[in-house]
């Protein structure tokens, strides 16, 4: 290659690599004043259930879809234990004694309620037990209680929640985008209408990287993680960075 091409291809390929140096440091410096701009939401609350201090859920309340396993002792005549999904309105149907709505009902008052539909079946059809009929109800596959991530991550939605999730479980299992800022995430739990808003700031860094299970909140039903994020990387940010 004659020298005077050689120098050009040179100072051509500083010249590019100065240029990426200065847009890359831009990039940096934008995504300093990004994530300045981005809020810290929310307070640290020492009471809330955590990491090494959980609590029980609360008593849970039947909605549509849960599946039931419902046991009618003494089995009455074509009874067979099954499992029944409690439909789009409320109500499961036992068959012969019809339907019945169980929906914001506790497993304890869906057995006393189905356990009167089903006597109360049995009279209209001139039966007559030795006694009167039990029922147990299990809760055999939950459907209906969730809770959401939002915002930079990799799987947005929700999640069901077993009863000991945790805010570190629940951002692992989303998984963080190379966007993401953790370091900015918030909890929010529901309340009803005309209520205070509870909002938890995560402490992101202090979980990660020293254990502190202070905002490592256990998760309850219908709790919302989250996780700002600035903008999407650049194509020439993405490619430094490989």
């Amino acid at each position: 290659m004659p020298q005077a091409l050689l120098r050009r291809s040179l100072t051509g390929l500083v010249g590019m690599a100065f240029t990426l140096g200065l847009a890359t440091g831009c990039a940096d410096h934008a995504r300093r004043r990004e994530v300045d701009r981005i809020p810290t939401r929310g307070m640290v609350d020492p009471a809330q259930p955590r990491e090494l201090d959980k609590t029980t859920m609360p008593r849970y309340v039947i909605e549509p879809p849960d599946e039931l396993d419902v046991t009618i002792r003494p089995a009455p005549t074509d009874w067979v234990q099954n499992t029944i999904v409690v439909q789009q309105d409320g109500m499961i149907d036992l068959g012969f004694a019809g339907e019945i709505y169980v929906t914001g009902l506790t497993v304890g008052e869906a057995e006393y309620r189905i356990a009167q539909e089903v006597n109360a079946a049995a009279v209209k059809q001139g039966q007559k037990p030795e006694q009167p009929y039990k029922v147990s109800v299990r809760v055999t596959n939950p459907q209906s209680k969730f809770y959401y991530v939002m915002g930079t991550v990799n799987s947005q939605g929700r999640f069901p929640i077993k009863g000991n999730e945790t805010v570190l479980d629940a951002i692992l299992l989303a998984g963080l985008k190379s966007n993401s800022l953790p370091e900015k995430s918030y909890l929010v739990r529901p309340h009803p209408p005309g209520e205070p808003d509870t909002v938890l700031r995560i402490d992101w860094c202090a979980i990660r990287e020293r254990g502190d299970t202070m905002t490592n909140y256990q998760l309850l039903p219908g709790d919302r993680i989250v996780v700002p994020g600035t903008k999407p990387p650049s194509l020439i940010s993405t490619l430094l960075a490989q």
